[in-house]
């Protein structure tokens, strides 16, 4: 086997390798770019809006005050009996 044969052997070999390696490579970015692509649609449905959260933690806050001025005015109450 002559020297030229073997380096065209190992070489078509490595490339071979090579550009299976790549096209993989190539397909996951593809299907990651469709993943992002996906999530960027879904994303604002299920997450929930900046204007949303802080009506909901006003409203829980104003429920927890009420709470505690309850539970204030019962013990003064239950103190003075």
């Amino acid at each position: 086997m002559d020297n030229q044969l073997l380096v065209n052997i190992v070489l078509g070999t490595a490339m071979t390798v090579i550009g299976w390696f790549a096209r993989e490579l190539w397909a996951a970015v593809k299907d990651l770019k469709a993943d992002i692509a996906k999530l960027r649609e879904e994303l604002p449905k299920e997450y929930v809006g900046k204007n949303d959260y802080h009506q909901d933690i006003k409203e829980l806050k104003e429920l927890i005050i009420k709470l505690s001025d309850h539970f204030i005015d019962c013990r003064r109450n239950h103190e003075d009996s």
